[in-house]
């Protein structure tokens, strides 16, 4: 999953990155207000990490702003206010939840998978697609209940499609969400060819035919 860590306590801003990677997920900072609406105008994220008080605007302008764009990620406020109607106002904007600091690192990483639960593996920690699960806890996938062995980048690319089933997905959005915001100014996209196609063989192969390429735009998931 990629998250957006928009926190200018850059002690507190780095040691959720590094917690937050041990689980293999993707993460980007921004260190200030201008950053963090710039990353969130250009780039989709699966959850953000956002603090009330940025050095240059408020968390809560970028959670309305987030809101307007009907974007589809989770939102955990973090802050070092406590007053309940800094919660009450975070949670009435939308966001899903609302930290106070200082906090454990294992509390908001329990934030984030009931998020992750929620919004993105209907409530539970397998996610099913056809003959297809994906058990998110061990990142372990299975076809027929026969595990079938992915790389890092082939089980998140695998997920990346079936919480995005139907949707066409470019090589530039695949690329994004796999390799980080700073892949728009590779050169070109041969790589994301690559791990596509090693995943749709090693899914054609025991049966799972459901990666479809929508020529000229990308690639989609979907039942024939």
């Amino acid at each position: 999953m990629k998250f957006l860590i928009a926190e200018d306590e850059i002690e507190l801003q780095q040691a959720i990155v590094k917690y937050l990677q041990r689980d293999n997920h993707l993460c980007e900072v921004a260190s200030d207000y201008r950053q963090a609406s710039e990353k969130l105008d250009i780039y989709e994220y699966d959850i953000v990490i956002l603090d009330i008080n940025l050095v240059s605007g408020s968390g809560l302008d970028l959670l309305k702003k987030l809101k307007k764009q009907d974007k589809d990620c989770g939102v955990i406020i973090i802050s070092a206010n406590s007053a309940l109607d800094d919660k009450l106002k975070g949670l009435d904007l939308g966001a899903d939840d609302y930290l106070t600091k200082p906090f454990h690192l294992a509390e908001l990483n329990s934030r984030v998978k009931a998020i992750l639960r929620r919004g993105k593996f209907g409530g539970s920690n397998s996610v099913t697609f056809r003959e297809i699960r994906l058990e998110t806890a061990s990142r372990t996938a299975y076809v027929n209940e026969c595990p079938i062995g992915l790389t890092k980048r082939e089980y998140d690319l695998l997920l990346f499609f079936i919480t995005n089933q139907n949707r066409v997905l470019s090589k530039s959005i695949i690329a994004e969400h796999l390799w980080g915001d700073d892949s728009d100014m590779l050169d070109n996209f041969d790589f994301v060819y690559v791990h596509v196609n090693n995943l749709r063989k090693k899914l054609t192969k025991v049966g799972a035919k459901y990666l479809q390429t929508a020529y000229g735009t990308g690639y989609k998931f979907m039942e024939d």
